[in-house]
């Protein structure tokens, strides 16, 4: 009798004490669930020992990596419904605690589900990770060598990867979407107004040095030097974004302005510069370096210089010592990688000897982008598997829909925090009425 389908979902109701909230299709082909819900396909028994093996996240994001589940339907509406689990308690809601798990665990009607779980699951065997997965690190978070290793895992998927994904402006930030008439209609244009929206919170000024840390594939360093006229050095520890960034500057002619590093930003050491961009950056320093970050930034300025830092930040905690990253997030997207609340960041920038002068929040502005690089995904999905791995472009596809949903619900935002290194004499060059960008 095919029946895996309804005794998942009786099981996944028992412990969640709850309906299960999306329909579930089993690999002998029966279903069960709300009727005209997205349904999660559980491919094969495989799926059921991954989740045995590592429950929770982490097994949920190997199954979906390797294949053995999908989702047919709107995959943000099935996200939406599934986050609701996790989210209900309020986004800062710290993660049970190993106590706690084992309390459940003596609960009568949890053994039962776990037996039953086992009945499903077949040989007791643990499928091996998919090859996408990147092993844990031991030892010191955020070293110059782990750093680099993370940023390759992250960024050196491949840059016709990335061409497919982020489409010509090549910019992997939050966009800057307009309204009305006039406004940004394309992702294209709302990159391209990003970048210039932060050249001019910056008051670029032909002549000036620009510092972009993290510079990307160069679309930052490019659109400054040629429509600022200022001579640029971008850094970046991804020499494949390195390649790719300088091809495109000695395309347009910009070599003898445009310098491109493989360097961390802790090694730089020709300084002053009038100016400084850190786009996306900020989110792989970790809390363990973040004040050596912001000083380091704030010596490299000459005084009156501005740096512009454009960064994600999640919701405060009740207990900050209770933060961690998820678990799929560190070992398929961005390994290390850790966000802060925004109040902690401005409040590290002005330890450093930052003047705060403005603060963005564009967190709307990202679940466009996002959405809009989605679309590019799926709608170049063959070649994105065939650049890459189908495991890497499921990957993609999960994070990038996920984080949409999150920025929309207000589970974490991203803030552009212009402050200044203020001279002695209090003269912080910027207006008196400063949002209009000028000078």
């Amino acid at each position: 009798m095919a029946d895996a389908a309804v005794r998942l979902t009786k099981l996944a109701g028992e412990v969640l004490g709850a309906p299960f909230p999306v329909r579930i299709r089993a690999w002998d082909r029966s279903e069960s669930g709300p009727p005209g819900a997205p349904v999660l396909v559980v491919r094969n028994r495989r799926a059921l020992r991954r989740l045995l093996f590592k429950p929770g996240e982490l097994g949920l994001a190997r199954a979906w990596v390797a294949g053995d589940i999908d989702i047919d339907g709107d995959l943000y509406e099935a996200l939406d419904r599934l986050a609701g689990l996790i989210w209900e308690r309020g986004a800062a809601a710290p993660k049970p605690q190993r106590a706690a798990v084992l309390r459940a665990l003596a609960r009568p009607e949890i053994r039962a589900a776990a037996r039953e779980l086992l009945s499903l699951a077949g040989a007791p065997v643990p499928p091996a990770p998919p090859a996408e997965e990147a092993r844990p690190h031991r030892g010191p978070l955020h070293t110059l060598l782990r750093d680099k290793a993370a940023i390759s895992h992250h960024y050196d998927v491949g840059n016709d990867f990335y061409e497919l994904v982020l489409g010509p402006s090549m910019v992997y930030s939050c966009a800057y979407w307009g309204t009305g008439e006039g406004g940004a209609a394309s992702l294209e244009d709302a990159q391209r107004d990003k970048l210039d929206l932060i050249c001019r919170k910056l008051g670029l000024k032909e002549g000036q040095r620009l510092l972009d840390v993290g510079c990307g594939w160069g679309s930052m360093v490019l659109h400054a030097a040629r429509e600022y006229g200022v001579r640029a050095v971008g850094i970046t520890l991804s020499e494949e974004q390195a390649t790719y960034a300088r091809k495109r500057i000695a395309d347009a002619g910009l070599a003898d302005r445009i310098e491109i590093r493989v360097q961390d930003y802790r090694e730089v050491r020709d300084e002053p510069f009038d100016a400084i961009s850190s786009i996306g950056m900020a989110e792989h320093v970790g809390r363990a370096r973040y004040a050596e970050y912001a000083s380091a930034l704030y010596a490299l300025l000459k005084p009156g210089g501005r740096l512009l830092n454009h960064q994600i930040a999640r919701r405060p905690l009740a207990d900050e010592e209770t933060y961690r990253v998820d678990a799929f997030i560190d070992r398929y997207v961005f390994p290390d990688g850790e966000l802060a609340p925004v109040g902690r960041t401005v409040g590290q920038l002005e330890e450093a000897g930052f003047e705060v002068r403005d603060v963005e929040a564009i967190r709307e502005h990202y679940g466009l982008t996002l959405r809009r690089w989605v679309a590019n995904l799926e709608a170049h999905w063959a070649a994105a598997v065939r650049v890459t791995s189908p495991g890497r472009a499921r990957v993609w596809r999960l994070y990038m829909a996920a984080c949409a949903l999150s920025f929309e619900r207000n589970r974490i935002g991203v803030n552009q925090v212009l402050a200044v290194r203020t001279p002695d004499s209090g003269a912080s060059g910027l207006r008196l009425r400063a949002r209009d960008w000028r000078g």
